[in-house]
């Protein structure tokens, strides 16, 4: 396995950076996008590529990739185009579903020497990550569907929408999700909860505006990605409600996947149920 020599870049906020977790910059066309980076000490059972959902960032991932490579695996976890320190293009149609795949097959390339890599994608990630196998198959060896549905549906997002919209802040919609904890100052913030709000605020609007949008898309490509061949896994938490459970379960019958339900956990089982988590990545993974 050939590691690309991506530069090191600051970590993004407040939180440390666990050991041996590298911060790499990856350079596109679109500018640059940061990521973490884990390689095991022994030899790698293969490279994983993970790509972040709506409001997220590669800091979603970062309890969760020394597990991951405590398992064997080298993995890259991206902050995509307008997440927190990523590049973030002036242009709401630069943050279309359609370049967001590409950026993904564009970083696949990178990661090891042209080889198919495994593909994870979280929440939004899923359809973003879906787009991009039935783009370019060749350049994956199979796809997880991770916490993600077969489509959108209409004005799921409208109340975000309108907020971020009418008030042009990532900040006012952080504020009404979070009421708690809206307008108190970063010490008082519990450290998760001011990382979030960190984001929130570095987040390209256009980027949330966007992602919106493709998770009110009810175009339904779960038959595109079947037609593709890659095998493919759904997984998500047991009370995961971001997409209704029976779509993810139906559409792991229509693609003929891996289906599993990771216990005591919700939408985020890689922070929540870690070893729950690897166990079932790790057994996917390592069938391909």
């Amino acid at each position: 396995m050939n590691l690309h020599a991506f530069p090191e870049v600051a970590p993004f906020g407040h939180l440390p950076t666990p050991d041996d977790v590298d911060v790499v910059g990856i350079d596109l066309p679109v500018g640059r996008l940061t990521a973490y980076r884990v390689v095991p000490s022994g030899p790698a059972k293969g490279t994983v590529l993970i790509v972040p959902g709506y409001t997220g960032s590669k800091e979603d991932w970062r309890t969760f990739l020394p597990v991951l490579r405590d398992a064997g695996w080298t993995a890259v976890a991206i902050s995509r185009r307008g997440q927190a320190d990523s590049a973030a293009p002036d242009d709401r149609a630069a943050y279309s579903l359609e370049q967001e795949a590409a950026d993904v097959v564009r970083v696949a390339a990178l990661l090891d020497d042209g080889a198919p890599v495994h593909l994870i994608g979280h929440s939004l990630g899923g359809v973003i990550v879906r787009a991009a196998a039935i783009a370019s198959p060749s350049s994956f060896r199979d796809v997880t569907m991770f916490c993600s549905g077969p489509h959108g549906w209409a004005n799921r997002k409208a109340a975000e929408r309108a907020i971020v919209s009418e008030s042009c802040s990532n900040r006012a919609l952080f504020d009404a999700t979070n009421p708690l904890w809206a307008g108190r100052p970063d010490e008082e913030l519990p450290d998760d909860v001011r990382m979030v709000r960190e984001r929130f605020d570095h987040t390209s609007v256009l980027s949330v505006l966007a992602g919106a949008g493709i998770l009110e898309d009810p175009s339904d490509t779960t038959g595109a990605l079947r037609d593709t061949g890659l095998p493919t896994l759904v997984a998500h938490g047991v009370w995961d409600g971001a997409w209704p459970i029976p779509w993810q379960h139906d559409m792991a019958e229509r693609l003929g996947a891996d289906y599993a339900v990771i216990p005591e956990s919700y939408h985020g089982p890689q922070v929540e149920n870690p070893l729950g988590t690897v166990a079932v990545f790790d057994q996917f993974l390592s069938a391909h």
